[in-house]
């Protein structure tokens, strides 16, 4: 197959109504494994989970759920789906700038990387499995932390991550999520506003301080820091005030998985 031929079959797909609707599921499921998140990590600021509040955490708890398994294997259709979705539109995107191109182009195949790998860890659960992304997280860090070169990677990784959660903030406060997304008149449109501003700025947050545990983990030789997001949570609570925080979080995360909603109706795709 030459150059032209597929750029034709990804544009084909790209523009194919079945994959449209299947990213908007993507969207959709996405919010469902946020409110989730959101509802254990309320759990955690109540004294009352025992469930990581993490994706892993999220698949787990449907997977206990009667007929869960259905909502699982929707989650894994969705994930691959605008997994599928973002990387064939990294592709087919021709911005002005070259510079801003392969910005944009990594940006979106990293996301669409993400959504493949939850829908993967998700595979794993509506088949009967589990994983635990805390384990995985602190396994890989203690693999990296035994030499220094890892060491130094693990800084670099954690640093990103800082850098992700930080993007994420600045999409929150900025309100830049609308042009993701074609943002309603009226009563709906503050809504948008109001869950999409919450939400970026609670997951940012959330995220940032995974990526400060990682860099600290490498700092101590600690893998036990590095969890993800489970532990980025929990350590919430060992600040002042830290229940309140992370119950703020919490509501700020299932604000995102209502914003995910929404964005499954009204994305720009």
């Amino acid at each position: 197959m030459n150059d032209a031929s597929a750029s034709q079959a990804a544009r084909t797909a790209h523009n194919s109504t079945a994959l449209r609707v299947l990213a908007r599921l993507g969207f959709a499921v996405n919010g469902l494994v946020h409110l989730l998140i959101g509802a254990l990590a309320i759990g955690i600021a109540t004294g009352g989970g025992d469930t990581d509040a993490d994706q892993s955490g999220a698949f787990k708890q449907l997977a206990s759920t009667p007929g869960g398994v259905f909502l699982l294997w929707a989650v894994v259709i969705g994930m691959f789906a605008l997994g599928l979705w973002l990387v064939i539109s990294a592709f087919l995107m021709q911005p002005e700038d070259s510079k801003r191109k392969w910005a944009k182009l990594g940006a979106e195949v990293a996301k669409g990387i993400t959504y493949f790998a939850l829908g993967s860890t998700a595979l794993k659960f509506a088949l009967g499995g589990s994983s635990s992304s805390s384990d995985s997280t602190s396994s890989v860090s203690a693999d990296l932390m035994a030499n220094p070169v890892g060491v130094g990677v693990l800084v670099v990784a954690g640093l990103v991550v800082v850098g992700v959660g930080g993007y994420f903030v600045f999409k929150g406060v900025t309100q830049k999520f609308t042009e993701d997304v074609s943002v309603p008149g009226g009563t709906m449109r503050k809504a948008v506003l109001g869950l999409g501003t919450a939400g970026y700025i609670a997951k940012g947050i959330a995220i940032g301080v995974a990526g400060i545990l990682v860099v600290a983990a490498a700092f101590t030789h600690d893998p036990e820091k590095s969890s993800g997001l489970d532990a980025a949570l929990t350590s919430l609570t060992a600040l002042p005030y830290g229940m309140v925080v992370l119950l703020v979080i919490a509501v700020g995360l299932i604000a995102y998985g209502v914003y995910c909603f929404v964005r499954a109706r009204f994305a720009r795709l």
